[in-house]
């Protein structure tokens, strides 16, 4: 009987190109697109609260300049702060993870050798071609083998918290601009423009996120909009009493 080979029609080769599965950066690609699109809506829907919050008050253009602009500011520095510290931890998840994976295969190797091709029976290959693999595996790379099949990780791709930070303050910035532009450019009387373009933006993100997430798309819109439109109504409503109270 021909002994069982990585190369077997039934089980893709394994080289050096293909350490990282093309679905394990997909999926990484794909995160990183869903939490741009969640934090430009989060931009959106915070900023024309306030904005429509101050507006309701009978607030003057300056007002409305300041209180944009310190959302914005505000806004984006607390969403990078957020997921740097978030990334940080995940981050430190993930390197204690392949360090524990390293000192496992330093003290007991056949051990970690079983685990590796009973993960791999798990996958569907038979017993015989799953050790097979397995050693092959381990002979090339052992701690990226048990780091990808085991864990899901790359040992040398780790999640990065600067890029992490960056991206979310500019995407919520993006979102920002979007109902503190007309806000300013047209003072008190842009209230309106400003709800029109918060409303488009937000059908927008909710059919961008729901395409992402495979998610009904009307319904997954419809929430969006619904959300952002309850805060803006909430925040308008309790400018106007506040300002009403103060009179």
């Amino acid at each position: 009987m021909p002994k069982p080979s990585l190369h077997h029609p039934d089980f893709p080769s394994v080289t050096p190109s293909s350490a990282q599965p093309q679905n394990l950066r997909m999926a990484e690609r794909l995160n990183w697109l869903r939490a741009a699109v969640l934090g430009a809506n989060d931009g959106i829907v915070s900023t024309a609260g306030l904005l429509l919050g101050v507006a309701g008050a009978d607030a003057s253009a300056s007002t409305l300049l300041l209180t944009g602009v310190a959302g914005l500011v505000a806004g984006a520095l607390s969403m990078a702060a957020g997921e740097y510290v978030s990334v940080s931890t995940q981050r430190d998840t993930e390197m204690a993870a392949i360090a524990h994976e390293r000192r496992e295969l330093a003290t007991m190797p056949e051990a970690e050798l079983q685990e590796l091709a009973h993960l791999l029976q798990g996958k569907g290959l038979s017993p015989e071609l799953a050790l097979q693999a397995a050693k092959e595996l381990s002979a090339h790379n052992a701690l990226a083998a048990h780091a990808e099949i085991e864990l899901g990780l790359s040992e040398q791709r780790y999640a990065n918290p600067w890029q992490a930070a960056a991206a979310s303050a500019i995407a919520f910035s993006a979102g920002a601009l979007i109902p503190l532009l007309p806000a300013v450019l047209l003072g008190s009387h842009g209230m309106a423009p400003t709800v029109a373009a918060v409303l488009l933006a937000l059908c927008t993100t909710g059919v961008v996120s729901a395409k992402l997430g495979q998610a009904p798309v009307a319904k997954a819109t419809l929430r969006n909009v619904m959300g952002g439109s309850l805060a803006m109504a909430a925040t308008y409503w309790i400018g106007t009493a506040v300002a009403a109270f103060g009179a």
